[in-house]
């Protein structure tokens, strides 16, 4: 959210925490930070994911856009999926990564996602409850 140095645009930007693909560093240390994956995600599919996109873009001859610099989160641009199910959906619609991951993984991860869903959807929450009961 904003100002909390957490990335919700997708921009990348020199040193700038508020894109979600930053390039840090100088000289030998200088490196690229994809701060888009949060501390549950599977590294080695992460890091695929990565490398499968690099390699698509390079085959597609993609340009990168212009570094980004000022304070992304005032942006009007394409952000990061806020919610496992926005998530989700983008993923099992992704022709893209069901080609660079594989049907199997593809759907396999599907299938967890949408188990996770089913059983966080049947949670109450406390603030269910007391709203419940406040109006009824």
């Amino acid at each position: 959210s904003p100002g909390s140095f957490a990335p919700t645009a997708i921009k990348w930007g020199r040193d700038n925490r508020t894109c979600s693909y930053r390039l840090v560093g100088h000289g030998q240390s200088l490196r690229v930070e994809n701060r888009v994956p949060g501390g549950d995600v599977n590294p080695y599919l992460a890091v695929a994911g990565m490398i499968a996109a690099g390699i698509d873009g390079i085959e597609k001859k993609m340009t990168l856009e212009p570094r980004f610099d000022g304070n992304a989160y005032a942006l009007e641009t394409d952000r990061v999926p806020n919610t496992l199910q926005m998530a989700r959906d983008l993923w099992v619609n992704s022709a893209w990564a069901k080609e660079a991951f594989g049907e199997r993984v593809h759907k396999h991860y599907t299938h967890m996602v949408d188990t996770d869903l089913a059983q966080f959807n049947k949670a109450v929450t406390d603030f269910e409850l007391i709203r419940g009961f406040e109006r009824y």
